[in-house]
């Protein structure tokens, strides 16, 4: 029998050969069995060591020789007794790869009659986006209510064959990571991938079909920055392919190609909003709620949690839950009877990319309302789809109207938010012009952040400098337009609402 209780040194004794494994074997290489052995009669001293490869025939025929000669036993035996060794160092191989096989599998939930009935009868209910929400609040995300079901649906658009991605945006420790992980707790673990760091070439040895309908969430895309082109081409192209020199088992070079299959749903969150431009381009962008309100339910929240006043249950069985609903939505294609009709504000940036993730949206909020849907049959092809309404249009345009007014602003997120508290801070104080010494000290914000803010400001003729009194040698600045945000923000309403009047004005067929 074969004894392996120590790693480093494994037993197979027989009647008449002691034979110990040296340094235990690799299982990384399943071509070769490479070992150092020690072998000897029982009970006696004459000990012979030799390392050799179990599997090359020359070099075990030799080494029978030399323990027949060395060890004085017939070359019969010592042949069977090497046999026997290999093969139970073989199967103990092949056990340990299946047993950690099975360690790191995840396992997948099969949910009981009762679950599956739940979670339809919820996904067949009124108001099901308002009551989705409700449930992700009760889960533990604390306001954030427009981000946290964008969120939920982009997440939730991963099971489609065009899925959506996002970006979280807001300054150091505003919540980014917090609210995407709380989100991605509402997703089942088998059908997400983590990600803190990755080499550059790590995306390329996914087996071929292990990303396929697959959230990927990179906790800061600082620490991805080698992989952003590989997942960039994971958005567009939903599949990545690389091609690689390769020695086969006889040591011959061969050219093979890596192919990895998407689609897949990306999110991740940054601080650095133009750095990752050609990311952002192909993903919605989620600017985190960085107000003085936030920051008071936060700190409640983490006030009462600590005071055990916060029902952790409660929080639990809502992600549960959640997470069952995600398991009995079923890939069905959504066609839109009135995309011909919808129609983008003509002030939005990147107006054909921006247009498909528009539509995207619609038909993911359309593919979580699968069962309220009535089902319906290609007539040529026999293929099941489900159609979209206006109630889906006029949800999506409801959640996606921030989306859209950061779209169509020429300034970054980050410089959109100190404008407006600026703003606000000259109303309230029924001020005119201000310094910049004076903002630094009312906002604390510092003055090199402050200074790149007022360098996009200036050249895009948001703010202007004023007029020096004789004798004032501090610069004084104005906003040009106190209104001009709502005016944007007024337009994208009407140009959603027109999309929405000329639908309810027609027909469609039958």
């Amino acid at each position: 029998m074969l004894d392996t209780t120590n790693p480093q040194n494994y037993e197979y004794i027989t009647d008449t050969l002691e034979i110990h494994i040296l340094g235990g074997i690799k299982f990384n290489n399943l071509e070769r069995m490479r070992v150092t052995m020690s072998i000897q009669k029982p009970k006696e001293n004459n000990v012979l060591r030799h390392s050799i490869d179990l599997y090359n025939d020359t070099m075990v025929e030799k080494l029978v020789r030399k323990i027949a000669e060395r060890i004085e036993i017939g070359t019969i035996i010592t042949r069977k007794t090497l046999q026997e060794l290999t093969a139970a160092l073989e199967q103990y191989r092949i056990d340990t790869l299946e047993k950690e096989n099975a360690a790191t599998q995840q396992q997948i939930k099969v949910l009981s009659d009762k679950e599956q009935q739940e979670a339809i009868k919820f996904l067949e209910s009124s108001n099901l986006l308002q009551k989705t929400n409700e449930l992700i609040g009760i889960s533990g995300v604390i306001r954030e209510e427009t981000n946290r079901l964008l969120m939920y649906l982009i997440f939730t658009s991963r099971k489609t064959n065009n899925p959506l991605h996002c970006i979280s945006l807001g300054s150091s420790a505003m919540g980014k990571s917090h609210l995407q992980s709380k989100v991605a707790e509402l997703i089942p673990e088998e059908d997400k991938i983590e990600i803190t760091v990755l080499s550059a070439n790590a995306f390329y040895y996914f087996n071929r079909t292990e990303l396929r309908n697959k959230l990927i969430l990179i906790e800061d895309m600082d620490g991805a920055e080698s992989v952003l082109y590989p997942l960039r081409e994971l958005q567009s192209k939903k599949r990545i392919t690389k091609t690689v020199v390769h020695k086969d088992s006889r040591g011959q070079s061969k050219t093979i190609h890596l192919v990895v299959e998407g689609p897949v749903s990306i999110a991740g969150c940054t601080t650095q909003e133009s750095i990752y431009e050609d990311n952002s381009n192909r993903s919605f962008l989620l600017y985190m709620d960085e107000s003085e309100v936030q920051d008071q339910k936060i700190m409640q929240y983490q006030r009462r949690s600590s005071a055990g006043k916060i029902d952790k249950n409660e929080e639990y069985e809502a992600a549960r839950f959640l997470r069952d609903v995600q398991r009995v939505l079923q890939p069905v294609k959504v066609i839109n009877p009135y995309a011909e009709y919808l129609s983008l504000p003509l002030a939005v940036f990147k107006p054909r990319r921006t247009n498909t993730h528009y539509l995207q949206f619609i038909e993911a909020v359309t593919f979580y309302c699968q069962r309220k849907r009535k089902r319906k049959y290609d007539q040529q092809t026999g293929e099941e789809y489900i159609e979209t309404t206006i109630e889906d249009i006029r949800m999506a345009n409801h959640l996606i109207k921030e989306v859209l007014l950061r779209k169509s602003d020429t300034i970054t997120g980050a410089c959109r938010n100190y404008l407006e508290r600026l703003k606000s801070y000259l109303e309230e104080n029924k001020k005119n012009y201000f310094t910049a010494l004076e903002i630094r000290r009312v906002l604390k914000i510092k003055k090199t952040t402050q200074w790149r803010y007022h360098k996009q400001l200036i050249e895009n003729y948001y703010i202007r400098t004023q007029k020096n009194e004789k004798g004032d040698t501090i610069i004084r600045y104005e906003i040009t337009n106190l209104d001009e945000y709502k005016d944007l923000e007024s337009s994208i309403a009407q140009a959603l609402q027109d999309c929405i009047t000329k639908i309810n004005n027609i027909s469609l067929p039958e």
